[in-house]
């Protein structure tokens, strides 16, 4: 592995760990995890998960040809700095894990509780049909699968580390961040659903938070020197 993918692996791998754990995303897959086939949820999860960082990386990588190079370090410096002090903020102020959790679980429920209404609503001729799409699409994808998936690929859309990749992809080798951000989400994502609600409870959003934020402003300091240097 050369010096450039090293690097690219080590900073995604770090700030995908740091910024996933305790996210909306994190607390879905634990929930998720607990009320459908672990082997599912893990699986619909971490593919959209794969998916997003995969794309965010290439954008970041295409950024530098559509944009020149100077221009896309300056923008990689101040989202690094801005995510660093925003994060800190976020942990200062103490929005505590508790209530993400709690919004993440009355979301999931009311979309359930909500689903389960609209079943009890249709008539006869509906349900046939329904049954009948569903049968059709279950021979290829599961439900739980396409639930999970949706679920996280929506939620990590403009999110602060779907951007923060695309960054990182523009100034650092996109293999590399693509290799450490797959295996960044892998960890947090089999850590979420094997872990449950309990594991997700016992997180100090807090902690990560400021260890995040430190994170973004290092990288973010790196990136600015060395664009003195050049």
């Amino acid at each position: 592995m050369s010096l450039s993918v090293a690097q690219g692996f080590t900073k995604s791998l770090a700030m995908t760990v740091l910024s996933e754990i305790g996210d909306k995303t994190f607390f879905a897959a634990a929930i998720l995890a607990m009320r459908h086939p672990r082997r599912l949820v893990l699986s619909g999860c971490l593919s959209a998960l794969i998916v997003m960082t995969i794309f965010s990386a290439v954008v970041g990588w295409a950024a530098p040809n559509l944009i020149s190079r100077k221009w896309t370090h300056h923008v990689t410096t101040l989202l690094f700095l801005g995510f660093g002090l925003w994060s800190l903020w976020d942990a200062i102020k103490g929005e505590g894990e508790t209530e993400e959790l709690a919004e993440v679980e009355a979301k999931l429920d009311a979309d359930w509780k909500a689903s389960s209404g609209s079943t009890k609503e249709s008539n006869k001729d509906d349900d046939d049909l329904k049954k009948l799409r569903r049968s059709i699409l279950t021979q290829f994808v599961s439900p739980i699968f396409l639930k999970a998936f949706s679920i996280t690929f929506f939620g990590e859309w403009g999110d602060k580390s779907q951007l923060a990749t695309i960054g990182l992809a523009a100034d650092e080798n996109p293999f590399g961040v693509v290799l450490g951000g797959i295996l960044g989400q892998a960890l947090c994502t089999t850590a979420a659903v094997l872990g449950g609600k309990s594991l997700a409870a016992q997180i100090s959003e807090k902690i990560v938070g400021l260890s995040g934020g430190v994170l973004f402003i290092i990288f973010g300091i790196q990136s600015f020197l060395s664009t003195i240097e050049s």
